[in-house]
């Protein structure tokens, strides 16, 4: 059976990557720039029912302890990005997460799945700053983590997959970060989830180019993770409680909405459902 491929944002998944909370992250909350201290009961209660309801999905879960004393370890979409040969250990531009890559290589390896190449300065990439719109079109975000040597290391790193670069608004600045997935979630090849008063114009135009329907997420959603959910498969979504009309806007648009209470796990750190997957096999 297959392992691994993942090249898509919205095929069925079957295997994904997540990193359970440890009581020994705790600490360095505050250097890590969480809102608040994590319970670590509670978040383990959380990331457990969370990885339920990913098998329940029909996923494979595989579960790491990598990192330990790194509480954004947990959003396993960072460090890497998988393909269709394998995955490409990525080069986060926070510095407290620059072990997270090669900490998740071994655990890669062990699960079947190949690291295939890496990047390298001056290049920096984190997987927030990543889609793919299909197996050929990989969207790139420059920002803050991200840096303008990306787009260049992404093409070496996936040869033959035309790499789309967009630049990232400002936002509040580079400690408070505006990733690329932090306002777009593809749920289908033709539908997406987008806040779109922040997303590029030259995105805009590409979706409506490429026949994809948007879903708008509310502008009082926007800041409570509305726009991110993790598509379990071909409009199936898994989203942060709480978001009550961005969840409406999707079930009228024929979405099957799941959702997870994420208060230690998501809302502390700032992290939604897709940063706490790094889906391995999609088909």
């Amino acid at each position: 059976m297959k392992r691994f491929g993942s090249a898509s944002m919205t095929g069925d998944l079957r295997r994904v990557l997540v990193r359970r909370p440890l009581a020994a992250d705790v600490d360095a909350w505050r250097d890590y720039g969480w809102r608040a201290a994590p319970d670590p009961g509670a978040a383990q209660a959380e990331h457990e029912a969370f990885c339920a309801l990913l098998e329940q999905a029909g996923a494979e879960v595989v579960v790491s302890e990598h990192d330990p004393g790194n509480p954004d370890a947990i959003y396993a979409y960072d460090p890497t990005l998988v393909g269709s040969d394998g995955a490409v250990l990525l080069l986060p531009g926070k510095d407290g997460r620059r072990r997270e890559p090669e900490a998740t290589a071994a655990v890669l390896e062990e699960a079947g799945v190949p690291v295939v190449s890496r990047i390298e300065p001056p290049a920096t990439v984190e997987g927030g700053d990543t889609v793919w719109l299909d197996e050929r079109t990989l969207l790139v975000g420059i920002g803050y983590r991200t840096s303008p040597e990306a787009p260049s290391a992404m093409h070496d790193a996936f040869p033959g997959v035309d790499v789309v670069v967009f630049d990232l608004p400002h936002w509040n600045g580079a400690g408070e970060v505006m990733h690329l997935m932090s306002f777009i979630s593809p749920l289908d090849r033709d539908l997406a989830l987008v806040y779109p008063r922040i997303a590029p114009t030259r995105l805009m135009w590409l979706l409506a180019e490429r026949g994809i329907e948007v879903v708008e997420v509310p502008d009082e959603e926007f800041e409570s993770m509305g726009a991110n959910v993790l598509a379990l498969g071909p409009r199936r979504a898994l989203a942060l409680e709480g978001n009550d009309e961005t969840r409406r806007r999707l079930e009228r648009a024929g979405v099957d909405v799941v959702t997870y209470r994420g208060d230690e796990i998501s809302r502390k750190g700032d992290g939604g459902p897709t940063c706490l997957t790094r889906p391995l096999l999609r088909v």
